[in-house]
């Protein structure tokens, strides 16, 4: 991962804030680090490291034991405008289907105008791990889709398990610490090297995996991307869907990865947006993504004139530079003011503004310039807004008190138990990753890979390999990395952004490779994912969507 936790799982918000588009993976950056890895469920031979079915395996809605969760139909009601709502129940635990712990998933749907035309349902996730899938519809997300995909599915949206609405939904706050002490907010230097600071970083990441467990642990063995994909397939089962269309962005993407090899002959279509390449183990993700950031924000100098003009906190990229390694340097040792808050912004805070900077230029580059010029006169405020994912509040909201998406309920439920807070996605972020991806347990892994990944990409690397400490102590799956196994699955379509700092473009084309008949389609510019930014890109998704139309190889769209 690239930046602190607790600044990762804002990527949706940053790009629904700034531009309104599904893009949202977020950050996770990328989710942020998406690393999640695909693999998993009972079956005949499995490809290495990948315990999980084959083509050949017995088809899950025929067993006895999840009949009742196939045979579901979903009662749909109103939601707002022009939305229907329904719930799906899906067992907790796939192996002991029968011992009545079940997680029911919030569904919602924008029905396509043109019934006559209609194809089927086309479902998506938005990324994260950890994004809310039906909120996103109802920002707008089906409407980013194209008016072609619009006329022919009814677009189809949940949050996963544990996710969001999700009952029950993760959470790692006990009720006993306050709304700022959340464990996923915890400090950690950008480069700990005395054994003082890496004490104090693995005391972070151990009190933040400590809480998780204490808030919400019988539920993480259970919120893995291998079972939010078989929830997927009942979800298929109960829209009356015979084949599944889906399109998922960064995380999404290995959600779709999970679901074709599990269930290949199951898929229709499949877009695949901002890949992350499941051969990859956990040092190789977060490298690979530092050195994006650590290169999207170098082209973010060189690129700023011609995308925001005289906006741009420096007459030329040479002075860009120097203003963010000033600002680098000053905020090692001196934080900056913010308003409203007594700690102001640190080092670890900018370099988190700088990334989340990075994942639509065009939508971003502004915001980020300005509040790079009033960092540079000593003001941070914009600055911190950008390092969490969201925007200044309003004079109006300042004085009414009204929060943002992200706002936490932190009181306990009549229960007794933590309630969980508003936006869950810090929480859901780092169960999936953790879960997801192998990590080591000795420390020495981590401290032997800090030079390598400073050396690699900077603050970028060592801030990155810092926030992987918190699944040092996270119960793991049983996933390791594999290439991808869909035997009998049809062609795959991958999207790759040439300068995707999150899930960088050389994850795409290895994807592309590892599925049989994998298509990929490239998109020559900055930021993170294509579909839904450029019209290149949405007609070719479009055409192999609705018509099933392959996408040639070599095929480049430019922006």
């Amino acid at each position: 991962m690239i930046i602190p936790w607790s600044d990762q799982l804002r990527e949706y918000l940053v790009i629904r804030a700034a531009a309104r588009r599904r893009q949202a993976f977020v950050i996770a950056l990328a989710v942020l680090g998406t690393t999640s890895l695909v693999a998993c469920t009972a079956g005949s031979t499995a490809a290495p490291g990948r315990p999980g079915a084959t083509a050949a395996s017995a088809d899950p809605a025929d067993r006895p034991d999840l009949r009742r969760f196939y045979g579901q139909r979903l009662a749909w009601r109103a939601c707002g405008d022009s939305y229907q709502c329904a719930d799906l129940t899906v067992p907790m635990d796939y192996s002991r289907p029968g011992d009545g712990k079940t997680f029911v998933l919030p569904v919602a749907k924008a029905a396509t105008s043109t019934a006559g035309r209609r194809i089927g349902s086309l479902l998506y996730n938005p990324g994260g791990p950890g994004e809310r899938g039906v909120q996103a519809l109802k920002d707008g997300l089906a409407d980013d889709l194209g008016r072609g995909v619009r006329e022919r599915f009814d677009i189809v949206a949940f949050d996963p398990r544990g996710v969001g609405e999700s009952r029950p939904a993760l959470t790692c706050r006990t009720g006993t610490e306050s709304d700022d002490a959340s464990p996923a907010a915890a400090a950690m230097p950008l480069y700990p090297r005395t054994a003082s600071e890496r004490a104090d970083a693995l005391a972070g990441a151990r009190a933040t995996a400590d809480a998780c467990q204490k808030a919400s642990g019988p539920l993480l063995p259970h919120v893995g991307t291998d079972d939010a994909a078989r929830d997927l397939d009942v979800l298929r089962a109960a829209l009356g869907d015979r084949k599944l269309t889906y399109v998922g962005w960064s995380y999404g993407t290995s959600l779709g990865t999970s679901y074709a090899e599990q269930f290949p002959r199951r898929v229709r279509a499949m877009v695949l947006d901002g890949a992350v390449d499941p051969s990859l183990d956990w040092r190789q993700r977060m490298l690979g993504q530092a050195k994006g950031f650590r290169d999207a924000v170098a082209d973010y100098a060189d690129s700023c004139a011609a995308t925001v003009g005289d906006a741009c906190p420096g007459a030329t990229p040479e002075e860009i530079r120097a203003l963010i390694d000033r600002l680098l340097r000053r905020t090692r040792t001196e934080p900056l003011r913010v308003d409203g808050s007594e700690d102001g912004l640190d080092a670890a805070g900018l370099v988190s503004a700088l990334s989340l900077s990075m994942y639509t230029p065009e939508a971003q580059w502004q915001g980020l310039s300005e509040a790079l010029r009033e960092a540079d006169g000593g003001d941070g405020t914009k600055l911190a807004a950008l390092g969490t994912g969201g925007e200044e509040e309003t004079e109006e909201e300042q004085e009414s008190g009204t929060a943002s998406d992200d706002e936490s309920q932190s009181e306990e439920s009549p229960s007794g138990q933590p309630s969980v807070p508003e936006d869950n996605s810090d929480a859901a972020l780092i169960a999936v990753n953790c879960l997801d991806v192998p990590h080591p347990r000795d420390e020495r892994a981590y401290w032997d890979a800090l030079a390598p990944a400073d050396k690699a990409a900077g603050v970028y690397g060592t801030s990155g390999l810092t926030g992987e400490l918190v699944c040092k102590d996270w119960p793991s799956g049983r996933q390791q990395p594999h290439r991808v196994d869909a035997a009998g699955v049809p062609p795959v379509l991958v999207v790759g952004t040439e300068g995707d700092p999150a899930t960088p473009y050389g994850e795409a084309v290895s994807l592309a490779r590892q599925f049989p008949g994998g298509m990929l389609l490239s998109f020559e510019a900055a930021g993170h994912t294509g579909y839904g930014r450029n019209a290149c890109v949405d007609r070719k998704v479009e055409e192999y969507l609705v018509s099933l139309a392959k996408v040639t190889p070599g095929t480049t769209c430019a922006p």
